[in-house]
């Protein structure tokens, strides 16, 4: 009963943690990546559609990205999307192909993606921490039932949290990575 709840709680922090790294890569760093554009959501014939499954997205130089629809008709609405989304980049097309050029980011900046950085690393922490907190709460409840002694629950609990600390760690080695990769000019 024990080692279901630690293997599903491992299996959710795993989760989390995967969900943390998807977000930090959709951050914006001075490398044209095409995870930068997985969060945009393009108005496709009244329907918010994700800009992958409307487009071909290629990086063909370090500072580069283009976008070449599928739909060539399409390529208005997808040049709206990317200029109304948080990424302060701007789009220029010839009709066929979107080109969107990633500039040097200023000092400035760079601090702003650290602390929009750390924000996210923070909201994958906490998930971590709530299912540790599902675990525990599951604990007392089987040793209130009765199907559980304390020793066995304190050895669980251990277990929660070298768990918990475990997965933490990893966040935080990402947020690491990420900021360097941020910082460097």
């Amino acid at each position: 009963m024990i080692d279901e709840l630690l293997a599903d709680a491992g299996r959710r922090m795993d989760k989390s943690v995967e969900a943390t790294v998807h977000e930090l890569n959709t951050v914006r760093t001075g490398r044209a990546s095409a995870a930068l554009l997985d969060r945009i959501n393009v108005d496709y014939y009244g329907t918010p559609t994700p800009l992958r499954q409307l487009a071909t997205i290629n990086v063909p130089e370090p500072r580069m990205l283009t976008i070449q629809p599928f739909d060539p008709s399409s390529v208005k609405a997808i040049e709206r999307s990317i200029q109304e989304s948080d990424l302060g980049l701007t789009p220029s097309n010839d009709g066929k192909i979107i080109r969107l050029p990633i500039p040097q980011l200023t000092e400035e900046r760079r601090k702003e993606l650290v602390k929009v950085v750390r924000g996210l690393a923070e909201e994958g922490r906490v998930a971590v921490r709530n299912v540790r907190r599902d675990v525990m709460h599951h604990l007392k409840e089987l040793v209130r039932d009765g199907d559980v002694g304390d020793d066995e629950e304190r050895r669980a609990e251990d277990k929660a949290q070298k768990l918990t600390d475990e997965h933490v760690a990893r966040i935080d080695e990402l947020l690491k990575r990420k900021e360097e990769e941020i910082m460097e000019v």
